[in-house]
Parts: structure tokens; C-alpha cells; sequence
């Protein structure tokens, strides 16, 4: 995860350049704009990647000696069935249409989508999936 972090950050650096580049050259505020929205999301995820190497074991993409098969394995938890993003992607799917159709729109899918985060949240809380 450091390489990734570190790849991140450099990234974010790069960005950073060209958004104060490029403004000062177009004078154009959306493309600035959106260069430097851009840097600051590649420097949250360079962060949380380097913050998060420091707290794991070194990974296998970390050793320069590793053969692939070092980093076989289990990778962490992942829900084998879930149905919450089905209803959050209809809720989803409501709100855009809203924008269509028309805001009323809205008033249906804002419980969809409030529900179904609720639920994917804490899916694992109640029920059969309970001790997982």
C-alpha cells in the first residue's frame, strides 16, 4: 500500500501544478476548478492509503523480491449476497429521473435511498448474517 499512496501523492502534486498552470494561463475557473477538485481527491486517497500502510502489514506489493504468489490469499470480507445496492441503485435511479421529470420526483426516492443505506450499513447487525 505505500507504493500506491506514494503513487497517489505524486499524482496529487502533479495535478497541482498543472490546475495553477493552467489557470494561470486559460483564466478559465471550471477546468481550474475542476483541476483542483481533482488534486484534492487524489490527496485523500494518497493519504488514506499511506496512513492505512502505516497500521497493516507490509503487503507483497511492498517487497521488490515478491513472486506473485507471496500475495496470495484472502484479502478481507466481502458480503457473498446482498440486495441493498439493487434498491439503492432504484432509488438512485428515482433521484435522476427527478431531475428529468420533475423534483416531486425526489419526495419518492429520498426514502428508497435512506433505507437502503440504512440497511447495507447495518446488514450485518440482525438476522441470519448476524455472527459474520
Amino acid at each position: 500500500m505505500k507504493i500506491q499512496g506514494r503513487m497517489f501523492i505524486w499524482l496529487a502534486v502533479f495535478i497541482l501544478a498543472m490546475a495553477i498552470v493552467y489557470g494561470v494561463w486559460s483564466k478559465e475557473p471550471v477546468g481550474t476548478t475542476a483541476l483542483f477538485l481533482s488534486f484534492g481527491l487524489s490527496m485523500m486517497i494518497g493519504y488514506y492509503l499511506a496512513f492505512t500502510a502505516r497500521r497493516v502489514d507490509a503487503g507483497a506489493q511492498d517487497n521488490k523480491d515478491a513472486d506473485v504468489a507471496d500475495d496470495a490469499g484472502e484479502l478481507g470480507f466481502f458480503s457473498p449476497h446482498s440486495w441493498q445496492p439493487l434498491f439503492l441503485a432504484v432509488g438512485g435511479s428515482f433521484a435522476f429521473l427527478g431531475v428529468i421529470f420533475g423534483w416531486w420526483l425526489m419526495y419518492f426516492s429520498a426514502p428508497i435511498i435512506m433505507i437502503s443505506i440504512f440497511g447495507w450499513v447495518f446488514e450485518y447487525y440482525r438476522g441470519e448474517n448476524r455472527t459474520q
